[in-house]
């Protein structure tokens, strides 16, 4: 198997876990009727993924199969991996409050907007920041930018709406004049 291969399957598992993400954090947070619950859950879950699996393959197996050379636990870079989870978990905790603030169905906006905003943040910053380059992409690379700021603007503007029910008319009219008989009399 290509090592495209193998990225793109990862890149659509990502994809997946992701894509349901929102949906689902939004029906434990409706389910618990806590938005912090939800969240904590949430934690429970990247303890036992991110936190057990490591450590049953570091410490229990003694085998890191993605370690590479110069492996460590110093402060420097320990601390980047912890910036980088507060970064993942503060965006959880931010989409559990946008999908339940926004009610039933926002999670079908929230997600879009969440995941069309993250890659153009991602991107100025990796080329400004974090892997400055020192030429700048080409323009079509910035027009994708452009184009997934209108997808995210167009989710917005064009999100469904469930429209009220409207009472049929003659039961409206009913309820606002009274009957009348044969002889004009109510």
């Amino acid at each position: 198997m290509s090592k495209w291969t193998i990225v793109l399957i990862f890149v659509a598992c990502a994809a997946l876990s992701w894509g349901t993400y929102v949906p689902l954090v939004h029906i434990a947070a409706q389910k618990l009727h806590s938005n912090l619950r939800a969240f904590l859950f949430v934690g429970l879950a990247y303890f036992l993924v991110a936190v057990l699996i490591p450590c049953f393959f570091i410490f229990v197996l003694g085998n890191d199969p993605t370690a590479k050379a110069g492996t460590n636990f110093d402060t420097g870079p320990m601390l980047w991996g912890i910036l980088a989870g507060t970064a993942g978990a503060m965006g959880a905790l931010c989409v559990i409050f946008a999908v339940t603030t926004g009610g039933k169905g926002a999670a079908l906006y929230v997600a879009p907007l969440v995941f069309a905003g993250a890659p153009i943040v991602n991107t100025i910053a990796t080329i400004t920041v974090f892997h400055p380059t020192k030429t700048l992409p080409d323009p079509r690379f910035f027009l994708g930018l452009v184009l997934a700021a209108a997808g995210a603007a167009m989710v917005m503007i064009y999100k469904p709406v469930d429209k009220p029910h409207a009472a049929p008319a003659a039961a409206e009219q009913q309820a606002v004049e009274p009957a009348v008989n044969d002889a004009g009399a109510s």
